[in-house]
């Protein structure tokens, strides 16, 4: 199991390469290194909103869930009689 920090770090450096990655495209494309820049930005801040709103659409879908991860839909029961 990876510690959080790690995990971290490795989404920071995946980002860091991708924007990179993206800067470089947009250049080729462009010709430009701002408008590359700026390209690879909008890309990654794009890529990060629909990241989460794709997270929490598939949280709330139950299919392919272990019934362990299910959470619980019925009440619990009360011990107490009236």
């Amino acid at each position: 199991m990876e510690t959080p920090k790690r995990t971290f770090l490795k989404a920071l450096t995946w980002q860091v390469l991708g924007l990179a990655m993206m800067t470089l495209i947009g250049l080729a494309v462009t010709g430009s290194v701002q408008a590359g820049g700026s390209i690879a930005l909008i890309s990654a801040l794009t890529s990060l909103g629909f990241y989460i709103l794709h997270e929490r659409i598939w949280a709330r879908i139950s299919w392919g869930r272990s019934v362990r991860d299910q959470p619980s839909s019925t009440a619990p029961i009360s011990s107490s009689k009236a």
